[in-house]
């Protein structure tokens, strides 16, 4: 097993590195930023070291800094958890080429998953089923709209290379399309330094399912289960949970079969999320497309199967065998986790703040993955997550009481916050039936 770990990352998931690190008996070494210094997941590290300023190009991405901290610390492997660099093959190249273990994918599998494009056409030659779309970059407005004539309007324009839910519109006609093209390769060139654009069929009605799966040591990809992402704003998600209220015994299969073969067509190896649109109509699934790192969601996957995913990494990095039986793997329960944000809950505009009041709850089936407490500061120069509330319960209505019980009481005063939607989303009559789509939050709004 790794004996020593650079977390490359802040806020909660450093947290929750560090917490199986230590259970592991591994040093934990974290950097960060010159406004992060106080925050929970530095002082929680065994070692920590400074990398920069707050603006992250010059801190959490500034790749020299990180390595001369790995280097200065005697960390034998690099954890990047979910951004910054966790999906930068160039990255992860040079940490291998400074003899150091890195936990994730190969820099190959990122690199090809990291184009929208290149991932569509790879896993249409595999047999994943891929949404009807452009097979190769738009270069101009005039072959997307020749595109969408062949596809069929409404089309989503969407950043090849982007993510997280940005650089992507929808355009319902040509007009449409005039406008979001230049938009979106406009803000691709700006925010992802290629302004490639994917024109592909947009879905009105559509739900959003992922599949976890794991490239082992061993060589072999398995699947683990699927969770459901439609609660979204902005194309970001607020809400996931696990088993997915639409996928029944037989479209389980489909999903994990086909998330396999997505895998496989990679060499896939560690932890990574195969992402898919469902129309719930037809029960047909395309792939969207394949996250090389660890989820932002993984807990509920955690929950629902018993087994730590940060571990597996570790493990996986480390050429050992997983902690449980792959030909056994079992499913209990229902889990959900709620994105607490420093955001307002009508229009989830950012409202960053410095923490007054942090009270988590607690109690059976409630887990916090934090990354902030009393007297931390939201600042404004990172992504809006506060923490992950998670809960888990024997089936899906204990789990939704569980979710009202926690967000009830949870206090954060301070920076705005989220959980006065969440209330809301909670006793949504949409919600709860488990029949909703990624535009349930518009229309509650």
């Amino acid at each position: 097993m790794i004996e020593s770990l650079l977390i490359a990352n802040r806020g909660e998931i450093a947290r929750r590195i560090i917490r199986t690190a230590r259970r592991l008996g591994v040093r934990a070494i974290a950097v960060h930023s010159e406004a992060d210094a106080a925050m929970p997941f530095v002082l929680e590290a065994d070692e920590a070291v400074c990398v920069g300023p707050a603006n992250p190009a010059q801190s959490y991405r500034n790749t020299d800094a990180i390595l001369a901290a790995a280097k200065q610390t005697g960390a034998q492997a690099i954890h990047p958890g979910y951004g910054f660099l966790s999906e930068n093959a160039d990255f992860a190249r040079t940490v291998e080429a400074n003899g150091l273990v890195w936990v994730g994918p190969s820099a190959d599998a990122i690199s090809a998953m990291g184009d929208k494009i290149n991932a569509r056409n790879l896993m249409a030659a595999a047999g994943v089923p891929v949404a009807p779309g452009s097979q190769d970059p738009a270069a101009s407005v005039e072959e997307a709209i020749g595109a969408a004539a062949a596809i069929g309007y409404p089309v989503m324009v969407k950043a090849a290379a982007g993510g997280g839910g940005m650089g992507m519109a929808v355009a319902n006609d040509e007009a449409g399309l005039r406008t979001e093209f230049d938009k979106v390769r406009a803000f691709a060139e700006r925010m992802f330094g290629d302004g490639s654009v994917l024109i592909e069929r947009f879905f009105p009605r559509v739900r959003h399912v992922e599949v976890q799966i794991l490239g082992l040591a061993d060589g072999r990809v398995i699947a683990l289960s699927e969770r459901e992402c439609s609660v979204q704003r902005r194309n970001q998600k607020l809400l996931e949970e696990a088993p997915s209220p639409a996928v029944g015994p037989e479209l389980r299969q489909r999903f994990l079969a086909a998330a396999v073969q997505a895998g496989e067509a990679v060499k896939y190896r560690n932890a990574g999320t195969v992402e898919c649109l469902l129309d719930p109509a037809s029960g047909e699934f395309f792939f969207l497309e394949m996250n090389t790192r660890l989820q932002v969601e993984h807990p509920i996957t955690e929950l629902i199967h018993g087994i730590d995913l940060v571990e597996q990494q570790l493990r996986i990095a480390s050429g050992e065998a997983p902690t449980f039986d792959v030909d056994e793997l079992t499913t209990r329960g229902h889990a959900i986790e709620l994105r607490v944000n420093a955001e307002d809950p009508k229009r989830f505009l950012p409202g960053p703040g410095k923490v007054a009041t942090w009270v988590e709850p607690s109690g059976e089936g409630i887990r916090v993955d934090s990354g902030y407490g009393p007297d931390t500061t939201v600042t404004p120069f990172y992504d809006s997550l506060m923490a992950k509330l998670i809960v888990v319960g024997a089936d899906r209505p204990e789990a939704i009481a569980r979710a009202r019980a926690a967000v009830a009481g949870f206090e954060i005063a301070g920076p705005k916050n989220n959980l006065p939607f969440f209330a809301e989303l909670l006793e949504n009559e949409e919600f709860l039936s488990g029949d909703y789509d990624t535009g349930i939050v518009a229309r509650m709004r």
